[in-house]
């Protein structure tokens, strides 16, 4: 996507411009026109960017008025927003409230590991970084078949591996529970190998587990939120055992601090972390 950059799909907020392409469209080109053509140039992604239709874009809106080019910006956003807000239930259920309330009863400070897959690790790393108790968050690949590999690779969908957050976190601050209210709440767990426009198995819904505690607790919860009806659609979430886990390489990781005025962390992965703050804000690190 245009304002995307060094990653091949679009996601979260763009994903709601599936159901309205033309309001994707209008706000895409904006976008390129104000920030990627002016900012951006030196990025990597530049040599990939679609100059044809930057060049008809330019040309259309440059006899526009500043007024009227944040004016068709702003209703465009709006009314994407409008058509694609998520209708569910998951926050007030009973069971996020379980997950959400079961706070720890480990004494000891040992640390576990936490390997969840919700699409594109960026947005995934950046709000469980917000959290207490979690100490170290890495984005890279399980649950594929190919070693070492790389994330071009990976967008392939060849691999077999899907994009995942290696989450180490303290039991006696931060639960399981309350780890995968946290996961639950990151995507939608409701599509089946896709998040919005990124479609593919590598970004699948996906818990892989360490131990029986956290198969039991995964597939419990699971249960509940399809009898429950949390969401309109059912939760086709994987939960496979952990095997191995490769890190991406580094300028994925700690994308959003490291990038964070780039217009993808502003327009998408902000918005995200912002939304996950609130929900979680007793549980924020200070």
């Amino acid at each position: 996507m245009f304002f995307k950059p060094a990653h091949d799909n679009t996601t979260d907020m763009v994903s709601c411009f599936y159901n309205n392409p033309f309001m994707a469209i209008l706000v895409t080109l904006f976008l390129y026109r104000h920030f990627l053509v002016k900012g951006c140039i030196k990025h990597k992604c530049a040599k990939t960017r679609p100059r044809a239709m930057a060049y008809i874009f330019i040309k259309t809106t440059k006899k526009m008025n500043h007024t009227t080019k944040f004016s068709l910006l702003f209703t465009t956003i709006l009314a994407t927003f409008s058509a694609c807000a998520q209708k569910d239930n998951f926050h007030t259920s009973k069971t996020f409230r379980q997950m959400n309330e079961t706070t720890s009863h480990e004494k000891s400070h040992k640390l576990d590991t936490a390997t969840f897959g919700a699409g594109c690790y960026w947005c995934t790393e950046a709000q469980f970084q917000q959290l207490k108790g979690v100490e170290k968050v890495e984005s890279g690949f399980s649950g594929g078949h190919v070693e070492s590999p790389t994330y071009k690779e990976v967008c392939s969908g060849s691999t077999g591996h899907a994009e995942v957050c290696n989450i180490t976190y303290d039991p006696s601050v931060i639960s399981f529970d309350e780890m995968l209210a946290a996961f639950w709440t990151c995507h939608d767990p409701t599509t089946l190998n896709r998040q919005g426009n990124d479609v593919g198995t590598q970004y699948r819904s996906v818990i892989f587990y360490h131990n029986e505690e956290q198969r039991k607790k995964s597939e419990d919860y699971k249960k509940k939120l399809n009898d429950e009806k949390a969401w309109a659609n059912p939760v086709v979430t994987e939960i496979a055992p952990f095997t191995i886990f490769y890190k991406a390489e580094d300028y994925h990781q700690n994308y959003y601090n490291e990038n964070g005025n780039a217009p993808y962390c502003q327009f998408v992965v902000g918005p995200k972390v912002d939304k996950f703050k609130k929900i979680f804000k007793d549980k924020l690190k200070k």
